[in-house]
């Protein structure tokens, strides 16, 4: 269990297992390194190093007011990465820690040598002229924020109740909930705000390694359809559709998403 300071008085957790070729896995919203806690085990046990890290305002890292932009969470995993000595990696984004991840491959493409999309579109996660999939920015961003600053609780079960295809398991549902209410109200609002208004079709031409992009048919959240227009545009990427499966496929779909990962790292 590593600590990084990343900037004066902010530190990121990073849990730091195995040996072998790193793989580096970034969560989405809310999550933890403990949601991967499956794919940790499969792949240290198939001869990888693996990287869990909480984005700052998450889990165990600090929760600063500032710094949630996804040019300073991209910088967070980069000072990781120095600080751990890992000169390459493969790395693995899901959902908002798919486009940090996004965003880090583009900026250090001799730093990744592979990328995995876990449900999500990268480049945006709200609607745009160019990008025709999710929901309108504005609309959807003020709703969010006004559920987050009246009732966090609701707001934090709802938001992970409505990614599953079918209804969750409680206990799995309640440790989510759990597991983002950790996540204070301010860092919370920060990163719906960079969520939503973040555009990376910047990046498209930057990403050069190979992408795998692993979505749930029914992911209300990162759409399928947006998964499919990012794939038709990056210069080496590969689609797997998990169907009956929605935003969480480590919950939802565990065996295939470890197979998928298997095969696309080796």
């Amino acid at each position: 269990m590593t600590y990084v300071v990343v900037e004066p008085g902010v530190r990121i957790f990073a849990q730091d297992l195995g040996e072998g070729d790193p793989v580096v896995l970034v969560a989405g919203f809310g999550m933890t390194h403990e949601a991967w806690d499956r794919q940790v085990r499969v792949l240290v046990e198939t001869g990888h190093r693996v990287v869990a890290i909480d984005q700052r305002g998450h889990g165990l890292s600090d929760k600063p007011l500032h710094g949630y932009d996804v040019d300073r969470l991209g910088q967070d995993l980069v000072a990781v990465l120095d600080a751990l000595e890992i000169e390459q990696c493969a790395l693995v984004g899901w959902s908002f820690g798919g486009q940090v991840a996004f965003h880090v491959a583009a900026l250090q493409p001799a730093r990744v040598t592979k990328l995995v999309l876990v449900g999500s579109n990268a480049v945006r996660a709200s609607r745009s002229d160019a990008f025709p999939f999710g929901r309108a920015p504005g609309p959807t961003l003020e709703a969010m924020i006004e559920l987050e600053t009246t009732d966090r609780f609701a707001a934090r079960r709802t938001t992970i109740r409505t990614g599953f295809a079918d209804e969750p398991d409680p206990v799995v549902l309640g440790w989510m909930v759990a597991q983002s209410l950790a996540m204070p109200s301010w860092s919370a609002v920060a990163c719906y705000r960079s969520m939503l208004e973040t555009d990376l079709m910047a990046d498209l031409d930057a990403v050069k390694v190979p992408v795998l992009q692993v979505i749930g048919a029914l992911d209300p959240v990162h759409s399928a359809k947006g998964a499919r227009w990012l794939t038709d545009r990056l210069a080496d990427a590969r689609l797997a559709e998990i169907p009956g499966c929605g935003h969480y496929p480590m919950f939802e779909a565990p065996g295939e998403l470890d197979r998928h990962l298997l095969e696309f790292l080796g």
